[in-house]
């Protein structure tokens, strides 16, 4: 796998990867990622792909980061000592 660009993000990690004929847009919050592959064929412009990444997806990642956790933890809780 190979990093092909870090996108600035002011609370995410945000990583464009090439695998496998595929890009990866990465998004990490603290122990929780979020994966979304491209087919390399489907993007020919990375710096336009950037501006698409606008503050609306990354609000809607946000919520999904917050429901990820909840279940997690949802998940956990039957193996919490009192």
């Amino acid at each position: 796998m190979r990093l092909v660009r870090q996108i600035p993000h002011e609370h995410f990690l945000v990583s464009l990867h090439q695998y496998n004929d595929n890009y990866l847009l990465s998004i990490t919050l603290d122990d929780y990622q979020q994966q979304f592959k491209v087919p390399v064929s489907d993007l020919q412009n990375i710096d336009q792909f950037e501006q698409l990444l606008s503050p609306a997806f990354y609000s809607a990642c946000l919520q999904d980061f917050i429901r990820m956790r909840e279940r997690w933890l949802q998940l956990l809780k039957p193996l919490q000592h009192d």
